[in-house]
């Protein structure tokens, strides 16, 4: 793109710095009449209020005189490090010795032998090794489980299939052979003769035999009164027939 053919772009003004202006303070109105009073009375002309030096004109002493002190401190830093710097480039001259003997070799103490390491075998390193094994325990258990499952589904398809398969061949329609209708089926009466039911053989205790026997001994007395008891038998068929009457 040539230079000319440029779209014209303004440049931003520059800023203009500011001023300093003279701070407002809030004093009240008492205590301003009581001022000015004051600075009338005392002051002979209209000389003096040129004199009085303004707000702005302290800020700006006070500024030059903080920017002054600056400059000497900063001074003041740079005279030392530089001072400082000479003096660790000055060499030191080492003094000789007072005597021109020749210095004795001294004994080297005996040297130690090298460490040699030892085995160490730490806990942590014996429980991996343990929990190695137990998962590899885990896995394995994990693996035989699933090949049984696998196995016994397996197992059960393969019933299921002959099952079906059984159940398939018993539903194929096969031909009946037909009755005998010269030979009818006569239902007979049985020949057999009917139960006698028996006395049953309770198990009781054989004190409380002894204990019945006795009772019975000494209420009976004599043997006519025994053909006279009724023995289970009788009961039942007396109960029998009582029902068949009612």
């Amino acid at each position: 793109m040539p230079y000319f053919d440029r779209p014209f772009i303004p440049r931003r003004s520059k800023k203009q710095p500011t001023v300093l202006r003279e701070p407002k303070f809030c004093i009240p109105r008492h205590k301003t009449i009581k001022c000015c009073r004051m600075s009338c009375n005392d002051m002979s002309g209209p000389s003096r209020l040129q004199h009085l030096p303004s707000s702005v004109e302290k800020a700006e002493a006070l500024y030059q005189q903080r920017g002054q002190l600056k400059e000497e401190q900063l001074m003041k830093k740079i005279q030392k490090l530089v001072g400082e710097e000479e003096k660790l480039r000055m060499p030191i001259a080492q003094g000789l010795p007072w005597t021109t003997d020749e210095p004795k070799c001294l004994i080297k103490p005996p040297v130690k032998k090298n460490t040699i390491p030892i085995d160490l075998k730490l806990h942590s390193d014996i429980r991996a090794v343990e929990r190695a094994r137990f998962a590899h325990q885990v896995a394995e258990k994990g693996r035989l489980i699933k090949q049984y499952k696998m196995e016994r589904e397996r197992q059960q398809k393969l019933e299921e299939e002959e099952e079906i398969k059984r159940l398939r061949k018993e539903l194929i329609p096969k031909a009946q052979l037909m009755p005998y209708f010269d030979r009818p089926f006569v239902p007979r009466r049985s020949e057999k003769q009917p139960t006698v039911p028996r006395e049953p053989k309770f198990c009781i205790p054989r004190h409380k035999t002894i204990k019945c026997c006795r009772m019975s001994c000494n209420d009976m007395s004599g043997p006519s009164q025994l053909q006279h008891l009724p023995s289970s038998v009788e009961k039942a068929e007396a109960l029998y027939k009582n029902r068949i009457l009612q």
